[in-house]
C-alpha cells in the first residue's frame, strides 16, 4: 500500500504562484509513477502532470509552459510548482501514484486551489 498525502493549496490571485507537495509513504518502492490531477466543479477530473520513477515529465498543454513537476527522492515528496495562475486552474488537486502492487493506483485526498481575479 502507498500512502499519499497533499499539501500546499489555499487561495491565490491570479497571476501568482504556488507549489503543491505530495508526500508518499508506505510502499514507496513500488511506485513508478507519480502525477497530479485536478478536478474542477462539474468537470471531469483531469492530468496536471506526471513524472516516471526514471525521471521523464508530461504537462497538460493549458499547464505545459506555466507548471513544473519535480520529485524528491531522499523526502518522497513530489511537487507541482504552478506560476501564472488563472482563474481557470481553480479546482481541487490531486496527487497519484501508480505502483506494480495492488491496488496499483493510488490518490491523495486532494487539496483545494481557489484563483482570485
Amino acid at each position: 500500500q502507498v500512502q499519499l498525502v497533499e499539501s500546499g493549496g489555499g487561495l491565490v490571485q491570479a497571476g501568482g504562484f504556488l507549489r503543491l507537495s505530495c508526500a508518499t509513504s508506505g510502499n514507496t518502492f513500488s511506485i513508478i509513477a507519480t502525477g497530479w490531477y485536478r478536478q474542477a466543479p462539474g468537470k471531469q477530473r483531469e492530468l496536471v502532470a506526471g513524472i516516471s520513477r526514471g525521471g521523464s515529465t508530461n504537462y497538460a498543454d493549458s499547464v505545459k509552459d506555466r507548471a513544473t513537476i519535480s520529485r524528491d527522492d531522499a523526502k518522497n515528496t513530489v511537487y507541482l510548482q504552478m506560476n501564472a495562475l488563472k482563474p481557470e486552474d481553480t479546482a481541487v488537486y490531486y496527487c497519484y501514484a501508480k505502483g506494480t502492487t495492488r491496488p496499483y493506483d493510488y490518490w491523495g485526498q486532494g487539496t483545494q486551489v481557489t484563483v482570485s481575479s
